[in-house]
């Protein structure tokens, strides 16, 4: 696991005791990390920063942008991007 629920609430700014969104959360971090893995080829852990702020990031725009109407602002794609392929160039075996 990269993210915990706690941590993923606190980058939300979502507060601990509202548990409302819990399963919701726990499900877009594991989409995430997910997505991360396969992008990758590789399971990080916890301790990548980067792997970190990636599924943070991720999280948030799945999170805050759940209407079909809605896009990815463009800073929020590009910092996936950049931080996307610094992780497959330093992780990826192929």
């Amino acid at each position: 696991m990269i993210l915990t629920l706690a941590e993923a609430k606190n980058f939300l700014k979502v507060d601990a005791d509202i548990t409302d969104d819990d399963l919701l959360i726990q499900n877009l971090i594991d989409a995430a990390e997910t997505h991360l893995i396969n992008a990758v080829d590789y399971k990080f852990d916890n301790t990548n920063s980067l792997a970190k702020l990636y599924v943070s990031v991720l999280v948030n725009d799945y999170y805050n942008n759940r209407s079909s109407t809605q896009e990815t602002s463009v800073k929020t794609r590009e910092t996936l991007q950049s931080i996307l392929l610094q992780l497959q160039y330093c992780y990826s075996e192929t």
